[in-house]
Order: C-alpha cells, then sequence, then structure tokens
C-alpha cells in the first residue's frame, strides 16, 4: 500500500513539474515588449512559441481578445486588429500556466531601418573622425517619449532565428545617443508631420554586403551565390558540433546588459594577466598597430590580452609618464606594472586614440609591463593606429618618448558571440583549439545577418523600410544590380507584403581608388528604382566635400529626404516632392542631346553660374566636358568640337563632387549615363 502511494505521488509530481515545464516554455519574441509600437489601423501578428496543444490567449485593451493553439511545431499566431493611433496600452499573453503583460504599448507607425555603418552610424557619431552634425545639441533636445526605439544588436546565424537581442525604448539624450541617426532623423521628421506615435527598428552593420541581408532561398536565384548557398546547407552537422564545442565553456550572456555598457565591470582575467609577474612565455606575438583581422586570429570578436616589457631609462625614474596607443577597436583597460591606468569600457569610441597618465610611484628604472585589455564588439578588433601614435614618454616632454609599436605578446581570452562571451580554458578548451568550420561564418558570409536579424522581426507588422548601404558592394556593381533588387523582392515575399515601401540612400561621393568604379554601383541603385513603391534619395552634395570620408556627418539630411518619399507616397502630402531630378530620356537634335527627367515639377534649377559635371561623346565614344543649359524644364548638353553627339553623361565618376542640377525643391539630380557601353573592372 505504501509503494501504491509512492508511485502515485511520484506520478502525480511527476505531472506537476512536465506542466510546469511546459509552461515554462511560453516564448515571445523581444520585437514584442514594453514600450512596442503597433502599426495603425490594420491587422498585425502576435506570435510565439509554446508547448503544442496548449491554448493561448492574447488581450489588448483597446477592446479585443483572441485565442489560438500552439501547433504541432510549438508556433502560434493570432492577427488583432489595431485602432487609430494613439496610447498607451496594454497587451497581454496568457497561457494555462503563465502570464505576460506588456505595458505602454503605443498605436501609430513603423518603420525598419538597416543596411551598413551608415545606417548604423549612432546620433553621437564616432569621434573624433566621423562625428553627427550637430550631435550635443540633438542628443539634448531628444525627449519624445512617443517616439519608440529598437535596437537590435548584432548576431550571426547559420539558420533564420526566431529571437533577436534588444528592447523598446522611449527617446530620451541617454537612449537615443546610439540609436541610428539616419533613422533618428527621418522618424522625427515623421513625428513632426504625422503627430502619432513612431516606432523605428534599427537593425544594422557596418560593413557588410548586401548578400549577407538576403535569405539563401533568394540567393539560389542568382548564379554568383549558388555555390555558397549548397556549401551552407551542408554544413548542418559540423556546425552543431561547432556549437557543441563552444557550449562546453565558460559562458557569460551579455545580452541584457545596456547595450553601451556591456562590457564594463567583466571579470576578464584582469588581476591576473596584469600583472608583471605572470609569465607569457607561452603567448603568441603580434606586431602592433595592427587590425587583429589581418593576422591569424582572423575574424574574431571578443577579449584579447596584448602585454609588452619596456626598459624605462634611470632619468625617468619616479616621474610621471604618458602612454599613447592609438585607436583601439573598440574598447579598453590598459595597465602599467599591475595598476590600471585608464580605459574606455563602453562602446562608440573605436576611433579615439588612447592616451593615458601613468603616476610617478609606479615608475621605476629598468624593465616594466604594460598590458593592455581588449574587448571588441562584433567588426573589426585591435590596436590599429599608426606606428608613430604607440609611444610613451615624460609628461610635458613629448620630444623624448619610447617607440611602442613592434612586437607584443597576446592571448584570446574570450570569444563574443551572439551577445554571450565563451571564455577560454586550457589545452582541448583554448583559443587553438576552436574547430574550424569549412565556410567561415561572420558578419559577410552570405545569409547569415537575414538569418539573425531580418528574420526574427518577420512578421512584425511595419509601414515600411528605409535602406543605406551598397558601400561593401562597389567592387562588384554589375552583381548588384541583380542582388539588390532580389534583395528587396525577397523581404517582401517573407514578409508577404509584395507593395512593402522601400526606400534608400544612394552611396554618397568617396574614394574608393582608381580600381573601383562606384559610379556603377550608383547606377545599379538608381535602376533598382524600376521597382514599385522604392524611391531613392541622393547624396552628393552632403558628403561634407572631403572625399577621404565615407560616413558623412549631415544624417539629418539624409533622414528628412527619406521622409519625403513616405510622407509623398504612403502619407499623402501631395505638396511635397519626393526626389530630385531623376533622367527619364533623351533625344538627339543635331550636334545637342536634349535630357528629360522625372520629379520636375517645380522645375528645374542650377546651383551656380553653369551647370556643371556634365560629359558628352561622338561617335569614338570620347567623352569631353561639356557645355549645358536648362531649357523648358530639359537640359541641353553639347560641345563644339563633337558635330553628331552620341551620349551624355552626368556625375560619372568616384567623387562626382561638382555637379549642380537641382529641381526647384532644392534636391539634387541623381549621376547618370545615356549609354549602356560596357565599363571593365
Amino acid at each position: 500500500m505504501r509503494k501504491l502511494f509512492y508511485g502515485l505521488l511520484f506520478v502525480l509530481i511527476f505531472n506537476i513539474a512536465c506542466q510546469t515545464n511546459l509552461s515554462s516554455t511560453l516564448q515571445i519574441p523581444s520585437i514584442i515588449g514594453d514600450n512596442m509600437v503597433l502599426q495603425r489601423n490594420t491587422t498585425v501578428p502576435i506570435w510565439g512559441k509554446g508547448s503544442p496543444g496548449t491554448e493561448i490567449t492574447v488581450k489588448y485593451d483597446w477592446g479585443g481578445t483572441e485565442k489560438t493553439i500552439v501547433n504541432n511545431g510549438g508556433k502560434w499566431k493570432v492577427q488583432i486588429e489595431t485602432p487609430e493611433a494613439g496610447g498607451p496600452h496594454k497587451l497581454t499573453i496568457q497561457s494555462k500556466d503563465k502570464t505576460l503583460s506588456f505595458e505602454n504599448v503605443m498605436i501609430g507607425e513603423v518603420w525598419l531601418g538597416s543596411g551598413q555603418s551608415n545606417m548604423e552610424m549612432p546620433v553621437q557619431g564616432w569621434p573624433p573622425n566621423n562625428p553627427i552634425k550637430n550631435s550635443e545639441e540633438v542628443i539634448q533636445n531628444a525627449n519624445y517619449s512617443k517616439i519608440r526605439l529598437f535596437n537590435v544588436h548584432r548576431s550571426i546565424s547559420l539558420n533564420p532565428a526566431f529571437e533577436i537581442l534588444g528592447q523598446w525604448v522611449e527617446t530620451t539624450p541617454q537612449t537615443v545617443n546610439g540609436f541610428s541617426a539616419t533613422a533618428y532623423f527621418f522618424g522625427r521628421r515623421l513625428y513632426n508631420k504625422l503627430e502619432v506615435p513612431i516606432g523605428l527598428i534599427n537593425s544594422s552593420w557596418g560593413g557588410t554586403p548586401a548578400e549577407a541581408w538576403t535569405s539563401k532561398k533568394c540567393l539560389r536565384e542568382l548564379a554568383d551565390f549558388q555555390n555558397t548557398v549548397q556549401k551552407l546547407n551542408e554544413m548542418g552537422s559540423e556546425y552543431a558540433d561547432f556549437e557543441k564545442w563552444y557550449n562546453q565553456l565558460e559562458i557569460t550572456n551579455l545580452s541584457n546588459r545596456p547595450a553601451d555598457k556591456r562590457w564594463q565591470g567583466l571579470k576578464l582575467g584582469n588581476t591576473k594577466y596584469s600583472q608583471p609577474s605572470f609569465s607569457t612565455q607561452n603567448w603568441n606575438k603580434m606586431e602592433l598597430p595592427v587590425s587583429w583581422t589581418q593576422t591569424e586570429i582572423g575574424t574574431f570578436d571578443g577579449v584579447v590580452w596584448f602585454r609588452k616589457k619596456i626598459t624605462i631609462p634611470e632619468e625617468w625614474d619616479n616621474k610621471d609618464l604618458i602612454i599613447e596607443l592609438g585607436p583601439v577597436e573598440d574598447m579598453d583597460i590598459t595597465y602599467f606594472n599591475g595598476k590600471e591606468i585608464g580605459s574606455h569600457e563602453t562602446t562608440g569610441h573605436w576611433q579615439k586614440p588612447r592616451k593615458y597618465e601613468i603616476n610617478s610611484e609606479i615608475v621605476k628604472s629598468g624593465q616594466n609591463t604594460i598590458a593592455v585589455c581588449v574587448m571588441d564588439d562584433p567588426g573589426g578588433g585591435g590596436i590599429y593606429g599608426d606606428p608613430e601614435q604607440m609611444k610613451i614618454y615624460p609628461d610635458k616632454s613629448n620630444s623624448d618618448s619610447i617607440p611602442l609599436a613592434g612586437t607584443w605578446k597576446y592571448k584570446p581570452f574570450a570569444e563574443y558571440r551572439n551577445g554571450k562571451l565563451y571564455k577560454f580554458g586550457t589545452k582541448d578548451k583554448s583559443f587553438a583549439a576552436r574547430p574550424k568550420l569549412p565556410l567561415e561564418l561572420n558578419s559577410k558570409t552570405p545569409s547569415l545577418l537575414y538569418n539573425a536579424m531580418i528574420n526574427p522581426i518577420i512578421p512584425y507588422k511595419i509601414k515600411g523600410v528605409i535602406w543605406y548601404q551598397g558601400e561593401s558592394n562597389t567592387g562588384q556593381p554589375y552583381q548588384y544590380k541583380k542582388l539588390f533588387p532580389t534583395m528587396i523582392k525577397c523581404w517582401r515575399n517573407i514578409w508577404n507584403r509584395d507593395k512593402l515601401p522601400f526606400y534608400y540612400v544612394q552611396i554618397a561621393p568617396y574614394d574608393y581608388g582608381e580600381t573601383t568604379h562606384s559610379e556603377l554601383l550608383r547606377e545599379a541603385q538608381l535602376e533598382t528604382m524600376s521597382l514599385k513603391n522604392t524611391g531613392m534619395i541622393v547624396t552628393t552634395d552632403i558628403f561634407g566635400g572631403n572625399p577621404n570620408i565615407i560616413h558623412p556627418p549631415n544624417k539629418q539630411a539624409v533622414g528628412r529626404r527619406l521622409a519625403r518619399w513616405a510622407l509623398a507616397k504612403n502619407y499623402d502630402y501631395q505638396n511635397i516632392t519626393a526626389s530630385g531630378p531623376i533622367y527619364q530620356s533623351y533625344k538627339i537634335k543635331g550636334d545637342k542631346i536634349i535630357l528629360s527627367f522625372k520629379y520636375t515639377d517645380s522645375g528645374l534649377m542650377k546651383k551656380g553660374e553653369s551647370l556643371q559635371g556634365f560629359e558628352i561623346a561622338g561617335s569614338d565614344s570620347t567623352f569631353k566636358t561639356a557645355k549645358a543649359k536648362i531649357e523648358k524644364n530639359k537640359v541641353i548638353v553639347w560641345h563644339s568640337e563633337i558635330d553628331t553627339s552620341e551620349a551624355v553623361r552626368y556625375g560619372w565618376s568616384n567623387i562626382p563632387d561638382s555637379i549642380n542640377l537641382y529641381n526647384k525643391a532644392g534636391l539634387p539630380a541623381s549621376p547618370f549615363r545615356t549609354d549602356n557601353w560596357e565599363i571593365g573592372l
């Protein structure tokens, strides 16, 4: 009888435990959360995961309840109707044993911003070399409780992911400084015009090509990527072993920390590796300065320790010193003889040269030890400036210095992957013991950013997309002519929105070098406007006048121009011109070529005494600087030495910095050509 009692008790406890475990499997993607904005006046999906067969109830305080059952695959989704703009509201998701409540929910307009570094570039800029115009004033005045921001943290995934790292926040000086400047200025313009809540999702990563943002299914349509997609599909078991190896390491989850302070106060072996007595006999050597992506470390994000012993002369004994290391990507804690002398543990300082004071109390003649803990967010990594920037010298005596460039010892301590820090151990758990994959997986690998940073957002209802990318594809402009439209159609298909608005930025003038024809990339972007519900803004006039700066500081103008497309095409502002002049057609009339343009309702104009940037060619296909004038909303182009004109080009170079054709809305014309002559790369 006692055995029967204990047996029944065991079954009861087991069933309760199972039910508790099943209820704990209720998962909601972080894109659904407190402070979110839901698209107004439409049907929006709410979705998640759970135990098969579990009933899910979604309640919302503007008047409604929806129920569904978790399917056999562990997924569920409901559609709810949203009202006119307003809030705050409350939304509740409930299973049998668990209730999740989301507060401060707004109803308004939702836009996704994506692309590479010019979209990622935050409102605070990347000082000192890449500032945002008037950033301090912008940040100080950023108090918009109805503009909500969602920053998608950088991550990659071999397969389409369910979850992303990020959370919705209200716009304040503290939250806006690390958010996309382009997306913020776009959203702020919409808010000021529409006076409704605005939700902005930023999913971007610097230095990334368009193929990384495109799904494997869509890339299979393009011959250039079929081989890579096949390799990715064949990597299943090897990738499982790869993940299994990493999961045996000591893991620290950083995803629940504030993004800009994610690396502060971590235990990274500081008390051991900073000490002069610690032996670096088994450490490898690296010549600094260098980006470690160019070394045997390769593509690596995480923590690397660097150490160097130097000899201090007797005359420097017990003197205050200054140490300079040049820029460090991204963060650092620097030690001298085991004592911390300075640090940058928050994000955004990857271009800032490090300069720290060394107190005389820890300076001694003879051998001294410098130790630098470098913490790298995804992308780049290292102590990477110019050799002349690395030096140590007595305070107030820069002329008498010891160079620090040269051989340093280094040790990778931990790898940062998808919000988690994996700390290496010894022998079979060391950096050198990492398993290798047949294809390197990083932010440039086709489909990986789509999987990790776009797929988890789908099917969240958005009004449209703004996109700022292309710089990383300038070496393959002909490929981009197919790739970019494919990516746009891919996103539309997966969102099941064939008319999803997609507005993008044409890349700005930049000195890519003589072997790269960025004008062809601009042409590819221009031709992509043939897709319905797309729009392009031109930035030839707002790149700052410096062809060596790839991140134009005037992101306010970029955001405003993108907002013109949305306001004119999606919010029925008929008095707003969406675009600058876009080449449409040409006619040859004797020795002249007459050009027609779209978006000239307000009229054409020039900025300056005469039109600049036009070239014309005759039958010999040799282009010469041309004369041009505006007449009856058209442009007439000619050259006195060409009797029979064949073709015209405008702003056709890496750096089209002297072009000055505008419409009277003050928007510049896009560079273009009338010919289709092949240009070799």
